[in-house]
């Protein structure tokens, strides 16, 4: 992969560590994890499931949104900003929103959000409460002080919304999945597209999950996790998949390579697991067993990969890798 070009800023102070030495896995734990702790607020029962994107703000390099679940276990969703992407300093008030349509403006719970820089505004997505029934939020900020709320993007039900970082053929385009009122014992990733971040159709089907004897740790449902990440080999995207055991639901995350100009089709797929619940703070927590990648920071220069994900439903880790290896495993473990 000489010739692989990967888009996006420099980022080379990013935050890193090398593999070590005895390892031989393409994605490696950071040792200080888990790095953000389940009660860094003074009301938080559990942080986790959190997105975070470069800004420049002061003394801080990073921001991001942040689900905290209070001690009354409502979800909820905070502000947050660090220097060095490790250490985080979390505001205690939540998220404001404004300006959205009364109907669709008052707030019931939100969690599992993500954080994409579209031009020259963030967007986060999130999955929202309409009238109690999950669906697809959506605002924009350019400050992470002032968040500017739409039209939620689709009908309940639905989670995991993930933003592309630029317009595909003129249009905004997202991921999603479709899902039920409970705790969705299936889910297949679809791709939509809106012209004005409003309306969004042209749905297509990108994957399903994994027959079991192919793929066991994803064949029970799968979604999509960070933000895509533009390369000249397909977009890559890490996504979760989750299989029943007779001890419950384990999350793993796995990776694919997408069609640039129609994400819908996939070029290859991960049948192994890029990472999967091992360490402590994985397996024992409010949810044990889940290991829920949300966002990332790269650098193209050196194809370091930086990923943030939810450990057992209760804190944060990060994990580290490099995208070509990455795109390399994928068309290796390729299913498809």
């Amino acid at each position: 992969m000489n010739n692989l070009k990967i888009m996006g800023n420099p980022l080379p102070d990013m935050p890193w560590e090398e593999r070590p030495a005895a390892s031989r896995e393409i994605m490696w734990r950071c040792s200080a994890n888990p790095i953000i702790p389940r009660d860094l607020l003074a009301t938080s029962n559990s942080i986790f499931n959190s997105a975070v994107v470069p800004f420049k703000k002061g003394k801080y390099n990073y921001a991001g949104i942040f689900r905290c679940d209070d001690t009354n276990i409502r979800m909820r969703l905070h502000v947050g900003f660090s220097a060095d992407g490790l250490k985080w300093d979390i505001l205690e008030e939540d998220i404001r929103l404004e300006g959205a349509d009364p109907e669709v403006g008052t707030w019931v719970y939100g969690y599992d959000p993500r954080v994409v820089k579209i031009e020259d505004k963030y967007y986060v997505t999130w999955c929202n409460g309409y009238h109690g029934d999950p669906t697809i939020g959506v605002a924009w900020t350019d400050d992470f002080q002032t968040f500017h709320q739409l039209e939620n993007a689709f009908l309940p039900y639905n989670r995991n919304g993930v933003l592309f970082p630029r317009k595909i053929g003129g249009r905004y385009a997202m991921l999603s999945r479709p899902s039920d009122t409970g705790h969705t014992p299936f889910g297949d990733i679809f791709y939509s597209e809106s012209p004005d971040m409003e309306f969004w159709g042209r749905h297509r089907l990108v994957m399903k999950p994994a027959p079991f004897e192919k793929s066991a740790w994803q064949c029970t449902k799968i979604g999509a996790g960070p933000v895509p990440i533009e390369t000249s080999e397909g977009w890559l995207l890490l996504y979760h998949g989750v299989h029943g055991t007779c001890n419950g639901f384990v999350y793993a995350f796995g990776s694919a390579l997408l069609d640039l100009d129609q994400p819908w089709k996939v070029i290859a797929r991960s049948g192994a697991y890029l990472l999967s619940p091992r360490e402590s703070y994985e397996c024992m927590g409010d949810v044990p067993n889940v290991a829920f990648p949300c966002a990332t920071l790269h650098d193209p220069a050196t194809g370091r990969l930086a990923v943030y994900y939810g450990c057992a439903d209760t804190v944060v880790g990060l994990a580290f890798g490099r995208i070509p290896e990455i795109i390399e495993f994928t068309r290796r473990t390729n299913i498809l």
